[in-house]
């Protein structure tokens, strides 16, 4: 992180890069949909915790997907099997 006259200035590759790791994923484990869209809470999950002094893009990453994955709502599948016609 540069620090410039009192003032902290984002290294956004860093977050950028850690956005990219844990979304990249999360749309593979189908946690969040497959499209093109920042996805807002997982992008301020990342936000704030390089603004709490984390700024390893892997740390980043992995605390993220673990902090989106545990306030994520959990969908419950009935024992049903379904086949295909």
């Amino acid at each position: 992180m540069l620090v410039e006259r009192g003032l902290k200035v984002m290294n956004v590759e860093a977050v950028g890069d850690a956005y990219a790791i844990a979304s990249n994923f999360l749309r593979r484990s189908g946690a969040i949909p497959d499209s093109y869209v920042t996805n807002d809470r997982l992008l301020e999950i990342i936000v704030q915790m390089f603004h709490r002094g984390e700024g390893n893009k892997l740390r980043l990453a992995n605390l993220a997907i673990a902090q989106f994955q545990s306030t994520q709502p959990k969908v419950v599948v009935s024992g049903v099997r379904r086949t295909a016609v």
